[in-house]
């Protein structure tokens, strides 16, 4: 087991470059966009950068070692199970929070927020007690919910409202950063091996090393940011005080902002069939995805391979399908997004269909398992851009938050009660590699991709004629 996770890192890792080598050789350069040769643009999206970077990096650093670890201490499957939902529940609660907060304490102190709240979530690794532990995973719900909004909140803001850069600019930012997100995906991996196996020095350690690398987001945000915004606009977040008589007009303002936003995504979503089967994919492959990553250790780890290694096998085949996304949407082939988020959710059905026979009891067959979750990784490679491309279709911008929030509701409902489920069948016999409760999830998980699938095809039907869920320039568009 052992060489072949290093085997197929290699192998993911060349098929990454060889990709990445084709996709620049038959894709035709862009002239060089005027975002590219602006001095002050390129300067912001460093500053902005210096800092989200360190966010994800220290963000992907916990992947590897965070149910080892909980095993490390002793605990059984069913009580991480439960750990696992306090994440997702924390995650459901602190969603509306972490989209009102911005605008009612200030952008920048809500991304000095969440690196003290994930510094303190990594710190709490270090207890064996089991509600320290909890408060850790509390934290982290919290934490993951200010890192999807924060971070862009300040960046969005300072783009428009204070430098005044075009919008059209914003995307080019992101996709810098999607790009750096695989490469810091696949590195954690590696680093987090090094540190837990190699030097031996257990699997706490890769939290222990995200603490200062947080710290230094949070150093970035605190000296750059602030020094940025007092050069910009006079009234920049620092401006705007903590407490006092003018924070609450703030406050209610912000929350009556969200709920309105909600209630116009709800009308959004329940007048628009294609956001509602869109939604209903979302809900359904992202919600797997999250049993995903509680079940792929206890499959693999009674077989004794690098953990780390494996976790950067994954994210370097999620890096392909993001690169084959990328190919087959180019000019040359021109496949459209719709197309490939069919595929990617036949692959995800097909992982998990593989995944109830080599997770048998008494049976387990560890190479499948592992082949099937790289098939599941490059389908999430694929998944990911598909969805959003038709989401920025389909959803009207004013109302993408509110829909999108919609969305996220049932998607951690469903993954909480996958958890639950399983929390329920391994409590009195066992889960991990022997028990059948991890079976059954991966039944259940191919039940939903079919659903998954169903929906996807009712969309595709829906629009096949209808030019907003095509690529402009499409050979059917004379058609």
């Amino acid at each position: 087991m052992w060489l072949t996770v290093y085997l197929a890192v290699i192998l993911l890792l060349a098929l990454c470059v060889f990709l990445e080598i084709t996709a620049r050789r038959l894709i035709p350069p862009q002239p060089a966009s005027t975002a590219v040769a602006n001095p002050a643009f390129r300067k912001f999206q460093t500053l902005f950068l210096r800092a989200y970077l360190l966010a994800l990096w220290a963000d992907w650093l916990q992947g590897p070692y965070l149910y080892k670890l909980y095993r490390h201490y002793s605990f059984l499957e069913s009580q991480i199970a439960i750990l696992y939902v306090c994440g997702l529940g924390a995650c459901i609660l602190f969603a509306p929070f972490a989209s009102w907060l911005p605008q009612a304490l200030g952008r920048r102190r809500s991304c000095l927020l969440f690196c003290v709240t994930y510094s303190a979530c990594c710190l709490t690794k270090l207890s064996r007690d089991y509600f320290v532990l909890i408060i850790g995973r509390v934290l982290g719900g919290l934490s993951t919910s200010l890192l999807s909004t924060t971070f862009e909140a300040w960046y969005v803001h300072r783009h428009t409202e204070v430098h005044d850069f075009p919008k059209e600019w914003i995307p080019i930012t992101f996709a810098k950063a999607a790009t750096w997100n695989h490469v810091l995906a696949v590195g954690a991996g590696l680093v987090a091996n090094l540190l837990a196996e190699w030097l031996h020095l257990g699997p706490v350690a890769p939290f222990i090393l995200a603490v200062p690398c947080l710290g230094a987001c949070g150093w970035v945000v605190l000296t750059d940011w602030g020094k940025e915004e007092s050069e910009g606009s006079p009234e920049g977040d620092k401006q705007r005080p903590l407490l006092g008589p003018s924070a609450y007009p703030v406050q209610a303002s912000a929350g009556a902002r969200f709920w309105q936003s909600c209630q116009e995504g709800l009308r959004c979503l329940l007048s628009d069939r294609r956001v509602m089967l869109l939604g209903a994919v979302q809900a359904l492959f992202e919600s797997v995805l999250y049993i995903f990553v509680f079940l792929w250790t206890p499959v693999l780890d009674p077989h004794d391979p690098p953990l780390g290694i494996v976790f950067s096998c994954l994210m370097a085949s999620s890096m392909a399908g993001s690169l084959l996304y990328r190919l087959a949407t180019s000019s040359r082939y021109h496949l459209q997004p719709s197309h490939l988020l069919c595929l990617a959710v036949l692959m995800a059905f097909f992982s998990f269909f593989m995944l109830t026979f080599s997770t048998a009891p008494g049976q387990a067959r560890p190479f499948e398992s592992l082949i099937a979750f790289v098939l599941l990784e490059l389908a999430c490679g694929l998944y990911f851009p598909a969805v959003s491309f038709l989401q920025a279709r389909v959803i009207p911008e004013e109302k993408r938050a509110g829909v999108l929030a919609w969305f996220r509701l049932p998607l951690h409902l469903l993954a909480c009660l996958g958890l639950l489920a399983l929390h329920g069948e391994v409590s009195g016999t066992g889960g991990g590699e022997g028990g059948s409760g991890t079976r059954h999830m991966f039944g259940g998980c191919a039940v939903m991709m079919m659903a998954a699938l169903l929906a996807m095809v009712s969309l595709f039907t829906l629009g096949k004629n209808d030019t907003e869920l095509r690529l402009e320039g499409s050979r059917d568009d004379g058609e």
